[in-house]
């Protein structure tokens, strides 16, 4: 893995410039870390004309449901993003059909290679919904998959994209943030690629934007 690496006290703000930067295709991901960023992103930007969301995974609830993705982007940002193109990870559907749906919508709109994509990092080094060893993780073939059952909490099922759209991504960039990922990110990052630790076998143009806890094993 080629990566550059961006320690500092204000990591979502690198992520904000990138945002604000950014034109084409976005994939977001969720988390507490990411909000702060799209919440600043929409302060700093209101014409998003051009931009086309999608989305890194997704849990199997409804789109209002307080553990969606969907709901924390579209309240801290896509709601306020004038312009833009969102495509929604349909939870409600289930693992299998939701998946189905949007690898639909993926095709449909011609298998856009994103042109950034941010990520996350679980303290069990999982990424998107790439669960340690999970059969999603060795997944080559198809864009988006179900996961049935989440290695982690909320216990609900998936979905996920897979590697293969992960690494074709022209831009990846993780946001990490805070000690109890320092483990994590010293598996994904300092280690050799293994499937236990999903994130260590995202390849590409890869930076990381973390603070000093996350960053202190590496």
């Amino acid at each position: 893995m080629r990566h550059q690496l961006q320690v500092s006290d204000d990591p979502a703000g690198a992520a904000v410039e990138l945002l604000v930067g950014g034109g084409g295709h976005l994939c977001i991901t969720g988390g507490s870390t990411p909000r702060v960023a799209y919440e600043r992103a929409a302060q700093l930007r209101s014409d998003w004309s051009g931009v086309d969301f999608w989305f890194t995974d997704e849990r199997c609830v409804p789109p209002d449901h307080e553990h969606s993705n969907f709901r924390m982007a579209n309240e801290a940002l896509l709601a306020q993003a004038d312009g833009a193109a969102v495509h929604r990870m349909k939870g409600e559907l289930g693992p299998t059909e939701g998946a189905a749906d949007y690898e639909r919508e993926y095709e449909a709109a011609g298998e856009p290679v994103f042109d950034l994509i941010l990520l996350g990092l679980g303290p069990d080094a999982h990424t998107c919904s790439l669960f340690p060893n999970e059969d999603a993780v060795a997944e080559r073939d198809r864009p988006v998959v179900g996961v049935e059952t989440p290695g982690m909490a909320p216990l609900v099922s998936r979905i996920t994209l897979t590697l293969p759209v992960v690494n074709a991504s022209r831009r990846i960039v993780f946001l990490i943030t805070g000690a109890d990922k320092a483990d994590a990110v010293a598996r994904a990052f300092a280690g050799a690629p293994d499937a236990s630790a999903p994130a260590s076998l995202v390849d590409g143009e890869v930076t990381l934007l973390l603070d000093e806890a996350a960053a202190a094993r590496l």
